[in-house]
């Protein structure tokens, strides 16, 4: 009997990541809700600050629009990374990608004297979006702006320089740019420098192990069956 084909794993940390940020949006949309979206929102110090709103901060969503971005980066990057890195490491760069976000923003609201909160997983997925450009630099993204597909490096490269400029030249804008640049920081300290491509070419071979002992085991549960 031939093996079937085999199909990748099922990206289950990316997949319940999106779930909770949907189900908590639900949850939280109602007025009498508001006490406990107002504590999970991430106040720039002072006596709202808590120590919990650093994680929490990027499981809630401003509206509709702002949830559907952020879970279609989700899902689109974090599925193939969660794939070639491992649901350890992935987990890893995602949390650590949000805690950067957070104390960039923290740092710029109290140099500028913003006391505004934050909330959404943008850091977190501009995090995953580097990820992605560093283990894949040459696979083509095609942003909504311009519309043309560009290699993943560019891309994000190009992205990062317009976050850098508007955070630089709108201080009073409702994104947070810096949180979305500290995200891509705090990825490219937790990953190997995009230039050492061996160390990518090791990853990419344990990516390659997990997939021929993944494919072993499902072959075996199917001839047993």
């Amino acid at each position: 009997m031939n093996a079937p084909d085999w199909q990748p794993p099922t990206p289950w940390i990316s997949r319940t990541l999106l779930a909770i940020n949907v189900a908590l949006f639900l949850l939280l949309s109602g007025p009498t809700q508001r006490d406990v979206y107002a504590a999970m929102m991430l106040w720039p110090g002072g006596e709202w600050f808590r120590g919990w709103q650093l994680i929490t901060h990027g499981f809630l969503h401003a509206d509709t629009l702002h949830l559907a971005f952020n879970m279609l980066g989700l899902w689109q990057f974090g599925a193939e990374i969660e794939r070639f890195l491992g649901g350890k490491r992935f987990l890893i760069v995602y949390f650590g990608a949000m805690l950067a976000a957070a104390a960039a923003q923290l740092a710029v609201s109290y140099l500028r004297g913003n006391t505004a909160p934050m909330v959404g997983a943008s850091g977190a997925v501009f995090g995953l979006l580097y990820a992605y450009a560093a283990c894949f630099p040459k696979a083509k993204i095609t942003p909504l702006i311009p519309p043309i597909p560009l290699p993943a490096w560019l891309a994000v490269s190009l992205f990062g320089a317009l976050e850098l400029y508007l955070g630089l030249n709108r201080p009073g804008a409702t994104i947070a740019h810096f949180a979305h640049l500290g995200g891509v920081i705090g990825a490219f300290l937790l990953l190997p420098m995009p230039w050492n491509r061996s160390a990518y070419a090791k990853l990419g071979q344990s990516f390659s192990e997990r997939v021929r002992r993944d494919a072993r085991r499902k072959s075996g549960d199917d001839v047993e069956n």
